[in-house]
C-alpha cells in the first residue's frame, strides 16, 4: 500500500472538511496512488493528505469515504452547454449542428431558452465530475450567468465569427464585418464583467478559421494578447474546412493561426483531425493545445492523429463538446482510438496519460495547473468522489486502470469545487435538477417546433 507522511499542518489547526479513508488518484506524480488515506481542505484548498491526522487536528464536518475513490476535479475545456438541444440526433448527422440544415441553430435561441439549456447542460457536466467548464456559444452573457449558478468554474466566451450562421447550414458563406465586431465587443465585454472572479475566467472563442476572416483573426489575436485571455477554436475539424480555408487563403489553419498571431501557448484547437505533419511541429513548437475530442470524432467517423501529436509533445487535453458531457468516458474513448491507430498496446498509452488529458492537461490548455488538476497540497480543492462499492470497480487491482476502463459518470456521488460540496450524493445543491430539467425541456420543445419538427 503506498501512503504519504503527514505534510505541512501544524498541530491543532481546524480544518473545514475532511475526507476520510478514500483512495486517492492523485494526478501528483509524487505520490500517484494513495488508499485508505484522508484529505484535509481548509479555506477552499488542500490543507494536508495523509493517514493519521496532525494531533489535535479539529474538523468542521468530515465525509466517511471508505470504499470510495477520490480525483480530482476533470476539466472540460471545449463545450457547448446549450447545444444539449440537439442531443440524440447531431451524434447521427455525421457533421457539427452549426453546418447542418433541418436543426436549431444558435441563432433561433433567445436568451431565455439559452438560458434555461445552458443551465442543464452545465448540471450534466458537473454531475459527471467536471469542476471546470470550457463553454463557448451564442448568449454568453446569459448563460454564463446560469451555469455559474451550479457552482462549477467556468472558462466562458461568446461564439466569436464574421460569417453569417444564419446562411452557412444552407451553404451560404457570406462575410459581414460587423457581426464580428459586435461579437468581439461582446467579448470583451464579458470579460469586463468576470474578470477577478474566483471560478468564472473569461475567454476567447474564435469560432475556426473558415468561419472567421483573417482580419477577424487578428483582432482576435490583439484582444487575447492585450487581456491575456485564452483562445479556443474549432481546428480542423472537418474536409468543408480544409477545403474553404486552402480555397480562400491558400494555407492550412494552422498556418493560418499562425500568421495572424494566434498560434501561442494560450491556443486551444478542437478536434485536429486533419492536420499534417508540419502543422503538428507547428503546434508543438508554439507550446499551444490541441482539445481531443474522442467520442465526437468517433461517432462521425473520424479519427485525430492523438499518437502523433503526442510523440511531438503537444498538449492534449479532452473535451465532451455537443456529446454527451461524461468527462469519466472520454479517457477511455482517448485511449481506445489512440490505439487503434496504433495498432496495439504499448507504453505511451496506458490509463495515466488519458487521465491525465482530462485533468491537468486541461487545466494547463486553461493556464491553471497551478491552481487545479491534481490532488496536491496548496491546490484548489476541486475534486470527485466515486462510489467504488459497485460491482464493475470489483476488484482494485489498479484503481486507475479500473476508472479509467469501468468508470460511469453515474459512479460519481460528490463533487467539490474549491471545497464546497456543489453536488452532493449525486444531487446538485445550489440548483434545484427538476426545475433545471423541466424548464430546459420546454426551451428544446419550442426550438424544435420553431424548424417544424415538434415533438
Amino acid at each position: 500500500m503506498t501512503t504519504a507522511p503527514p505534510a505541512g499542518p501544524s498541530p491543532g489547526l481546524q480544518f473545514d472538511l475532511l475526507l476520510d479513508g478514500a483512495t486517492l488518484i492523485t494526478g501528483d506524480a509524487q505520490q500517484p496512488l494513495l488508499r485508505g488515506a484522508s484529505l484535509a481542505v481548509q479555506d477552499g484548498r488542500i490543507a494536508w493528505i495523509g493517514t493519521q491526522l496532525p494531533p489535535g487536528a479539529r474538523i468542521g464536518r468530515r465525509l466517511a469515504l471508505q470504499g470510495h475513490v477520490v480525483t480530482p476535479g476533470f476539466v472540460n475545456p471545449h463545450q457547448h452547454a446549450i447545444l444539449s438541444l440537439v442531443r440524440g440526433v447531431a451524434a447521427d448527422l455525421g457533421f457539427a449542428p452549426s453546418y447542418t440544415p433541418g436543426i436549431p441553430q444558435g441563432t433561433q435561441v433567445n436568451p431565455e431558452q439559452a438560458r434555461a439549456l445552458a443551465r442543464l447542460g452545465a448540471c450534466e457536466a458537473l454531475m459527471f465530475g467536471s469542476t471546470v467548464l470550457g463553454d463557448h456559444f451564442v448568449h454568453a452573457d446569459v448563460s454564463t450567468e446560469a451555469m455559474a449558478e451550479t457552482g462549477l468554474k467556468l472558462a466562458p466566451s461568446w461564439r466569436i465569427h464574421d460569417v453569417d450562421f444564419a446562411r452557412v447550414a444552407q451553404g451560404d458563406w457570406h462575410f459581414d464585418a460587423a457581426i464580428g465586431e459586435r461579437l468581439l465587443r461582446r467579448a470583451a465585454d464579458l470579460h469586463a464583467r468576470w474578470h477577478g472572479h474566483p471560478r468564472v475566467h473569461p475567454q476567447l472563442a474564435a469560432h475556426a478559421v473558415d468561419t472567421c476572416s483573417e482580419d477577424l483573426l487578428r483582432q482576435v489575436a490583439a484582444l487575447s494578447a492585450s487581456s491575456g485571455m485564452h483562445v479556443n477554436t474549432h481546428l480542423s475539424q472537418s474536409r468543408v474546412e480544409v477545403d474553404r480555408v486552402q480555397a480562400r487563403c491558400g494555407r492550412t489553419a494552422t498556418q493560418v493561426l499562425a500568421d495572424c498571431g494566434l498560434l501561442n501557448h494560450r491556443l486551444m484547437g478542437g478536434h485536429g483531425i486533419y492536420l499534417s505533419d508540419g502543422d503538428i511541429a507547428l503546434l508543438a513548437a508554439a507550446r499551444a493545445t490541441v482539445i481531443h475530442i474522442p467520442k465526437c470524432n468517433a461517432t462521425s467517423g473520424r479519427l485525430a492523429p492523438t499518437p502523433r501529436l503526442k510523440a511531438a509533445g503537444v498538449n492534449l487535453a479532452l473535451a465532451t463538446d455537443t456529446q454527451h458531457a461524461d468527462m469519466v468516458e472520454l479517457p477511455r474513448w482517448a485511449l481506445m482510438t489512440a490505439r487503434v491507430q496504433t495498432g496495439g498496446v504499448d507504453a505511451d498509452w496506458q490509463p495515466q496519460h488519458v487521465f491525465a488529458m482530462a485533468t491537468l492537461g486541461g487545466a494547463r490548455a486553461l493556464g491553471l495547473d497551478g491552481e487545479t488538476g491534481s490532488i496536491t497540497v496548496g491546490k484548489c480543492a476541486d475534486l470527485v468522489v466515486f462510489d467504488a462499492r459497485r460491482p464493475h470497480w470489483v476488484p482494485q487491482a489498479d484503481p486507475l486502470g479500473t476508472l479509467v476502463h469501468c468508470g460511469q459518470g453515474r459512479d460519481v456521488r460528490h463533487v467539490l469545487v474549491d471545497g464546497e460540496l456543489v453536488v452532493e450524493d449525486g444531487r446538485p445543491t445550489r440548483v434545484d435538477l427538476d426545475t433545471v430539467c423541466a424548464e430546459a425541456e420546454a426551451a428544446a420543445r419550442q426550438l424544435w417546433a420553431a424548424v417544424g419538427k415538434p415533438y
